[in-house]
């Protein structure tokens, strides 16, 4: 299988891996999979977040990090009409999860299916259906089950603190692209798997050691806020913000030089764009001032890194999100090209 293609593949198997913030454990463990197969030794943070060594020609350290945890929600309350509202975990809109499919994951290990509303979900019944604020106290889940009272919720011991995971509905076009929920950031860790299958299959070393950190916590903030005390400098591949004001593009890299954290370090970023260059990719520089990312955690860390960001165009981020295969492969060549250069 061609790079390329074993990323798309991997990327749908992974965005079907239901891994809110802090409920990451078994999308951890297929990276760690994936890891292993190509041959690359992998430990754990005590946060639960992986770290793949790959062997370099020398030993100084560069660390690359994507997150495989997503937005999704929890379990706040269960209603008389056995109804469940929810608090969000992450950062969307509520307008994007409306009419959303949904898993519920109980702490006793069941999984339920169920579809998010609003508490008006119908214009045939209700005044203010079109009106209502879509807000968080606004929302509740419809379960596939029976469920038509709180003792009725109880007996499948469904309780508050319960994750609630949303289908993905991943689609590959015949045009490359790729609509998904979570491609942020579930894109470029399959992308990072295409730079361990490459590095493997060629048997190449990079110039220097890699760490890469696939984080846990980054939906909320805390996502690499430790890191190995080797790493120098660090490069989060996440993605890259389309839209009004932004150079973005679906089929291109971003090389992010500021976000919400901040500038990112003037020589690294640099770099990558001379890399760019130098490759004939198509990519950006960009600014992205809604934005925060592991590099920014680390640094609020207390780690002592130089940092950057980059990462394929993503439409509707944090929403219904769509990529394309083209813009996933730039990322791609843009990793490559930086790990085999002198610097």
């Amino acid at each position: 299988m061609d790079t390329m293609s074993y990323v798309i593949s991997f990327l749908e198997t992974l965005v079907n891996i239901p891994s809110p913030s802090g409920f990451t454990k078994e999308a951890i463990q297929a990276v760690e999979e994936e890891a292993n197969k190509f041959g690359y030794r992998s430990s754990y943070n005590r946060k639960g977040g992986l770290i793949i060594e790959v062997p370099g020609l020398k030993k100084e350290v560069l660390g690359l990090s994507a997150h495989v945890d997503t937005l999704g929600a929890m379990v706040r309350s269960v209603t008389s009409k056995g109804m469940l509202t929810l608090i969000p975990v992450g950062g969307f809109m509520m307008e994007t999860i409306e009419g959303m499919y949904c898993k519920v994951h109980t702490r006793t290990g069941k999984t339920y299916t169920g579809t998010i509303l609003t508490k008006e979900p119908s214009v045939h019944t209700y005044d203010d259906a079109k009106t209502l604020e879509r807000k968080a106290k606004n929302m509740e889940v419809r379960l596939d089950a029976q469920a038509d009272s709180e003792e009725d919720v109880k007996k499948l011991e469904i309780s508050a603190g319960d994750y609630i995971s949303f289908d993905p509905m991943f689609v590959h076009t015949e045009s490359g692209h790729i609509k998904s929920r979570h491609l942020d950031d579930k894109a470029s860790v399959a992308v990072l798997m295409g730079v361990l299958k490459d590095l493997s299959e060629s048997k190449e070393k990079p110039l220097k050691t890699l760490k890469i950190v696939i984080s846990n916590y980054e939906e909320v903030g805390s996502g690499a806020s430790w890191l190995p005390e080797d790493i120098e400098e660090f490069i989060a591949v996440d993605m890259g913000v389309v839209g009004d004001d932004l150079m973005g593009d679906e089929r291109k890299v971003s090389i992010c030089a500021l976000d919400s954290s901040g500038p990112y370090d003037y020589e690294m970023t640099n770099r990558l764009i001379a890399v760019a260059k130098n490759k004939g990719l198509d990519y950006v520089v960009d600014i992205f001032p809604h934005y925060g990312s592991d590099v920014g955690a680390a640094i609020h860390g207390g780690n002592n890194i130089r940092g950057a960001l980059i990462g394929p165009g993503v439409h509707a981020s944090h929403g219904t999100e769509r990529a394309h295969e083209k813009g996933m492969e730039q990322t791609l060549e843009l990793v490559k090209g930086y790990i085999r250069e002198l610097y």
